[in-house]
Order: C-alpha cells, then sequence, then structure tokens
C-alpha cells in the first residue's frame, strides 16, 4: 500500500511541475490597454480601431480565434504566430450606424499563457443630422 501511495504522489508531482514548465515557456499577452473607449462619435463614422499588444513570454503565441460579442463588432487577428518579443494588433471594428451607447466585448483564444483574454471597446453613437433638422 505504501509503495502504491509513493508511486501516485510522484506521478502527480511530475504532472505539476509538467504544467509549471509549459506555462513558464509559454508566450505572454502584454496589452498596451484591453479597453478602447471610442468616445463620442457620430453615426456613419470610421469605427476601426486597434488593440497592440508584445509577446512578452519565451514561445510564439499563436491565436486561434477573435470572436465579438455580437454582430455589430468584428475582429480581426494576425495571420501568423507572434515571436517573443514581437508586437501585433488584434483590429476591432465596430458598426457605427447603431445611435446609443455600447460596450462590447472581444475574445481572444490562443496558446498564450492566458489562453482566453476579454477585451472590451465602449462609447456611444449619436445622429448629429436628427439634431440638424429639429
Amino acid at each position: 500500500m505504501k509503495k502504491l501511495l509513493c508511486i501516485a504522489s510522484l506521478f502527480i508531482c511530475s504532472i505539476v511541475f509538467a504544467q509549471e514548465t509549459a506555462s513558464a515557456n509559454s508566450g505572454v499577452f502584454d496589452f498596451k490597454t484591453e479597453t478602447i473607449d471610442y468616445g463620442a462619435v457620430n453615426k456613419n463614422t470610421d469605427g476601426n480601431r486597434t488593440f497592440t499588444f508584445k509577446n512578452t513570454g519565451d514561445s510564439p503565441i499563436i491565436i486561434t480565434s477573435v470572436k465579438g460579442s455580437c454582430g455589430c463588432t468584428v475582429a480581426t487577428k494576425p495571420s501568423k504566430p507572434i515571436m517573443p518579443n514581437e508586437t501585433a494588433v488584434i483590429g476591432v471594428k465596430y458598426d457605427t450606424k447603431r445611435v446609443g451607447p455600447f460596450s462590447k466585448t472581444i475574445t481572444v483564444v490562443s496558446n498564450a499563457s492566458e489562453k482566453s483574454k476579454v477585451l472590451r471597446i465602449k462609447g456611444s453613437i449619436t445622429d448629429t443630422s436628427q439634431l440638424a433638422s429639429n
């Protein structure tokens, strides 16, 4: 029984050590900002913004998907791996024809130390044409 317990302990320790080693050798996201505030923008203006980040880890980051929380937010990911110490961007386009305040999320899935990263955009769209007609 003691022998079985000893073997099980060694097995568990090796799994924990392997997981710690794997995460220590992962890519690491370092975003300039995790929230982009559009502020107050006019209806039908440019809704394109970018999240800039650097890989401060020891391994390349491969982003497998970026997805907005609704159809009004479209995100684009880098097409190639982001090497250690390399900077890259995630593009975001919000549909500015929707008047009113907004707060949306973009989920980034990758092989980085943080497997799923949530970024945010917020702001308010105004329709100045309605103000001029009143």
